[in-house]
């Protein structure tokens, strides 16, 4: 991304921070148009065969769990007694082809001071391939997956509060780090620093709400360098 406009809050610094939480998908990477693509037709086809209806259907279905359930595996388990794995079977097969290595990213977060830890919706053998192409891995302390936060999804805040206490994070010294908004809210609530990455996404738009939000940024490297010294 050329000409990044960084932005920070007027709220305050991080030099405060000693755990840093980051979102995974969208975030410490983009998903490519093919990738969404490729999910789209993943969690289609296993709703189809699951619930034995034409693909029409299991948009519809998908969709409707996204939004009542905040994750379609979510609706899934709780409507129809789905076994979560599943899911995460099939949807293992996406293809990570476009994910790529970014060592300017990886030498940012080696700098970084503090524990490093990925939050995310999705499961960990994905989060760990994904560390694994960006070349990320050896530089985070732990993965909080959804299976970790017992298939409650973000931004339930009794998930966050699991993730605190699993890894004896102190919020008020944590920062979180995600690119959609409504997901920093509980972070606020408990005392984060929220840092939004900002992106084009259809679910991280249309959000007016943005108090609980105290820095944005296009480009999570340059700003984690400029707002930490880091680097």
């Amino acid at each position: 991304m050329t000409d990044t406009k960084i932005e920070i809050a007027p709220s305050g610094g991080v030099n405060h921070v000693d755990a840093w939480i980051f979102d995974l998908d969208n975030t410490l990477y983009r998903t490519t148009p093919g990738m969404l693509a490729q999910i789209d037709d993943l969690m289609g086809s296993f709703i189809a065969d699951f619930l034995k209806v034409d693909r029409v259907e299991a948009r519809r279905i998908q969709k409707g769990y996204f939004r009542t359930h905040g994750l379609t595996l979510r609706g899934l388990m709780v409507e129809h007694g789905l076994d979560p794995q599943d899911y995460i079977d099939h949807l293992s097969q996406l293809d990570l082809t476009d994910v790529s290595a970014d060592p300017h990213l990886a030498e940012t977060l080696h700098s970084l001071e503090g524990r490093k830890f990925i939050y995310t919706n999705a499961f960990t053998e994905h989060t760990r391939d994904v560390m694994e192409r960006i070349g990320i891995t050896d530089h985070f302390d732990g993965v909080f997956d959804i299976s970790d936060a017992d298939f409650i999804p973000k931004p339930a805040i009794d998930s966050y509060r699991r993730l605190c206490d699993l890894h004896d994070i102190n919020p008020a010294r944590a920062a979180m780090v995600e690119d959609i908004p409504r997901n920093l809210e509980p972070a606020a609530e408990l005392g984060m620093t929220t840092i939004w990455v900002r992106t084009e996404t259809d679910w991280a738009k249309g959000f007016t709400k943005t108090g609980h939000i105290d820095h944005v940024t296009e480009d999570l490297s340059a700003w984690l360098r400029q707002a930490t010294n880091c680097g």
